[in-house]
């Protein structure tokens, strides 16, 4: 028996503070019921035992809030539009959100127990890579606010098609209770609407001041794209566009989203994070478009979960970047490498070594690839 009051839960023992929860679960590599001893001598305030425990405890957790319930899907821009969530919300309220990208049947549950009770709003970001599983977050979190930020062709492999990825994530507008927020653009948006009906909001521009404020902060298109959703959903529960563009000085996105790192000289944008075609494009765009000074390089990392198509959609995305002028386009793994003739690299290591030959101090160098690749290991 769980108590009903606690300060949060954790996985990890070295992690737990008193009063907290300790969440065991049976792993592939280790079992988490080994560690219960010490997460006892640390002052846990009670056990969670295994998936169906952690799966009601957060239940029961949620019926007992008082915060809004905002939940986040899309093929890409989860995160940012999250963090914008939290940003522009959290100029006025107390916000709670998803860290990182935790936002899976683990990471979204753990999210949920750890929301303080007092808390205005929960920012709850959904990813899925197989079918059914929105519908399961949807359980768990009973959201009350669903926001889809694009539908693009991201983990097809296991959807079929890009609509099946659409009646997917569009599950959570069926299961939204007040109201869902999408772009006029989005595509598949036939979907979205038969399942959010007359609670959908469609967004097809952002306010004056918005983009301005964002351009140095998250440049690009798919970025405001992002902003406009977050601010639709923060200005109808109140929040001014002063009071959101304000907070854009305290925004931070986690992970390599377009982090900017300067190695001996050569000006890198490390937005390999994760990709997909979408964000392929967009990220290209963006970067195409920058004023920054310098020859402007990219390199590209094969992209994962595309289905049998994988190399199609690998052959479209370096096309497009062979029409937007870069002084030279780099791919790293066997599916952008069969649709290159230069600048092939098989591994990160033998890229890394070669680095230094290709780029020079002045060079503008944007690294794009999904996230397994590890590309960002040749800023190590």
């Amino acid at each position: 028996m769980l108590p009903v009051f606690y300060t949060g839960a954790t996985f990890d023992s070295r992690n737990v503070r008193p009063g907290m929860l300790f969440i065991a679960l049976k792993g592939e590599k280790q079992d988490g019921h080994a560690y219960i001893p010490q997460a006892r001598a640390a002052g846990a305030a009670g056990i969670i035992d295994g998936y169906e425990e952690l799966d009601r405890a957060a239940q029961e957790k949620r019926a007992r809030l008082k915060a809004k319930v905002i939940a986040v899907t899309g093929s890409a821009g989860k995160t940012t539009t999250k963090e914008l969530l939290r940003a522009f919300l959290g100029s006025r309220d107390k916000v709670h959100a998803t860290e990182g990208n935790f936002n899976n049947h683990l990471g979204l549950p753990v999210t949920i127990l750890n929301c303080p009770d007092d808390a205005d709003f929960l920012i709850l970001e959904m990813g899925t890579n197989h079918p059914g599983e929105i519908a399961h977050l949807c359980d768990l979190a009973q959201p009350d606010i669903g926001v889809i930020t694009n539908i693009g062709t991201a983990h097809i492999e296991f959807f079929g098609s890009q609509r099946g990825i659409a009646e997917e994530k569009a599950t959570l507008f069926a299961r939204a209770r007040q109201s869902c927020v999408a772009s006029r653009n989005c595509a598949c948006l036939d979907i979205l609407r038969a399942k959010g009906g007359a609670r959908l909001q469609e967004v097809d521009s952002a306010p004056d001041g918005l983009r301005s404020a964002l351009a140095d902060i998250l440049p690009g298109e798919h970025n405001l794209s992002n902003a406009m959703l977050a601010y639709a959903v923060a200005s109808a529960q109140g929040v001014t566009i002063e009071q959101a563009c304000a907070s854009l000085a305290g925004l931070k996105i986690p992970g390599a989203r377009w982090r900017k790192v300067t190695v001996g000289g050569v000006h890198f944008i490390d937005d390999a994070y994760n990709a997909n075609p979408d964000s392929m494009k967009a990220a290209l765009k963006t970067f195409a478009a920058g004023d920054a000074p310098g020859r402007k390089w990219v390199v590209l990392g094969d992209m994962f979960e595309l289905g049998t198509d994988a190399l199609r959609y690998h052959q479209d995305v370096y096309a497009f970047a062979q029409g937007l002028g870069f002084a030279g386009i780099v791919v790293v793994g066997e599916m952008f490498s069969a649709c290159a003739r230069t600048h092939r690299y098989s591994s990160i290591a033998a890229l890394k070594a070669d680095a230094p030959r290709l780029f020079k101090p002045g060079d503008q160098v944007l690294l794009k690839a999904s996230h397994g690749l590890h590309l960002g290991e040749i800023l190590i």
